[in-house]
């Protein structure tokens, strides 16, 4: 364990990005292998691999790489521990980086998916994404905040992102389900 702690303090970027990645497209995996119903075409077993890739393309190219640099952009702004600190940070986090980091999944996968409107799931589901986020992220953030030292802070958000983007998968799947 040692090791792989001197090694992620070693590369903090790139074990950041490819870890928060990986648990992006586990999230799709596991929603569509526990939580998923019928599947598109292009499936196998059960699971559909492309809607996995898209999930862990906007992993990648959006949600990691922007959580990187927002989450050591908000320590520069916001630096500290302490409950006001932490407070803001949260705040801040809720009020900016919560409604970009939704509607980047949406969107992103609206694109991905060559929808003719690739804003008809974001239209439809960002509201009730963006309140449960406002809950479970305020919880989940003061405690990152607090406790996680931010060389780990990107990895730790991915972890529980990994819960949260279950959800959103599972909300995007039966939006795309109850329109067929």
């Amino acid at each position: 364990m040692n090791r792989a702690w001197a090694v992620f303090k070693a590369h903090p970027y790139l074990s950041n990005i490819l870890g928060y990645t990986t648990l992006f497209a586990s999230a799709d995996l596991i929603q569509q292998s526990v939580l998923g119903g019928k599947h598109t075409a292009g499936s196998s077993r059960g699971i559909d691999w492309r809607q996995t890739v898209r999930v862990a393309t906007v992993g990648f190219c959006f949600h990691a790489n922007f959580n990187y640099h927002w989450l050591r952009g908000l320590e520069k702004m916001l630096p500290g521990g302490g409950v006001k600190a932490v407070a803001g940070k949260v705040v801040v986090d809720q009020m900016i980086a919560g409604p970009l980091t939704i509607s980047a999944f949406y969107i992103g996968l609206g694109l991905l998916e060559n929808k003719d409107d690739p804003l008809e799931d974001w239209r439809q589901k960002f509201w009730t994404s963006y309140k449960t986020g406002v809950v479970f992220w305020s919880t989940m953030q003061a405690v990152n905040f607090a406790l996680v030292p931010p060389v780990a802070r990107t990895a730790f958000v991915g972890g529980i992102a990994l819960a949260f983007t279950i959800y959103l998968c599972h909300l995007k799947h039966q939006c795309r389900h109850k329109l067929e």
